[in-house]
């Protein structure tokens, strides 16, 4: 989550079978209604790991189970765990393709990812700030970043009238990792226009994509145990407070953001040590985005 350190150690997956992960993922089944998957991207032995992300993606795991009726066969997690393939940028192609394959009116499509974060310069004059946003999977220094455009190419252009994807974005400068044409301003409580400058059409073949990220475009996300019961779990800033605003009955877009908001606000206040969550004195600000606007005082249904 979350903050950009230094390049990990590359040959941190010598010993690993890449490709029979990703001979497993294809042979994964597809079901309409809910569907999610989970990345948690821990770059386990390399120098600058996380230490919440598998935390992290177990509990959103249960979230998605308790709270919104999600199969336990319908969720598909990438882990540095021996039970799950790993996440490596083919990997998560490949899996990103399967959320949304054969999708139909009806479907809760879920995309949740907790790791590094980073942004690049823009030369297709596609980003309002000039910088694509993308995320680190676990071979990124050897294979690449996968970067927003591709992101919404394969999830969010695919999506079918009647349906409805989500995406939950745990990393630094996520705010508009989905590069959806619509931002929701949380000071000024209205949509702020996000679309390319060059034109380019970043929407869906008519279902709706939304996103939350734990922080805008230029700001940094933390891993963290302040926000943990026991004050000793790491886990991202982001997730922890995503989870307790649902725990407290947050039932709308609106009261889920600015509880989020809230509670980092508070956290800055009582001096948490929360490294990296302050960058310059600029507060992470949870973001919301979306493929079309909407009134956020809907009920937040996954």
């Amino acid at each position: 989550m979350l903050g950009w350190r230094e390049n990990p150690n590359p040959n941190s997956l010598s010993s690993y079978d890449k490709a029979a992960d990703l001979e497993s993922i294809k042979m994964w089944d597809t079901t309409n209604g809910k569907r999610a998957l989970l990345c948690a991207v821990t770059y386990n032995e390399q120098k600058y790991k996380l230490n919440g992300t598998n935390y992290d993606v177990n509990s959103m795991q249960e979230l998605l189970i308790s709270r919104f009726h999600f199969p336990r066969s319908s969720i598909r997690i990438l882990a540095e765990m021996d039970s799950h393939p790993h996440p490596t940028k083919r990997n998560i192609q490949e899996a990103l393709r399967w959320l949304v394959k054969d999708n139909r009116p009806g479907d809760s499509l879920v995309f949740y990812f907790s790791g590094h974060g980073l942004r690049q310069p823009d030369f297709f004059d596609e980003e309002i700030d000039g910088f694509d946003e993308s995320i680190c999977p676990l071979d990124f220094r050897t294979a690449g970043m996968i970067v927003d455009n591709e992101i919404n190419d394969t999830i969010v252009r695919p999506l079918e009238t009647g349906v409805k994807l989500h995406a939950i974005i745990d990393a630094c400068h996520s705010g508009t990792i989905l590069d959806l044409p619509h931002v929701c301003s949380s000071k000024e409580k209205r949509w702020l226009d996000n679309r390319p400058p060059s034109g380019v059409y970043k929407g869906t073949s008519g279902g709706h994509a939304i996103s939350i990220s734990a922080c805008e475009d230029n700001q940094l996300a933390v891993d963290t145990s302040a926000f943990s019961e026991s004050g000793k779990q790491m886990e991202g800033a982001m997730t922890s407070t995503f989870k307790k605003a649902l725990k407290e009955n947050s039932r709308t877009y609106f009261s889920l953001m600015a509880s989020m908001h809230k509670d980092i606000l508070e956290a800055k206040a009582k001096r948490f040590s929360l490294r990296g969550l302050f960058h310059r004195e600029r507060l992470q600000v949870p973001l919301l985005s979306s493929s079309k606007e909407f009134d956020v005082n809907e009920p937040f249904v996954l």
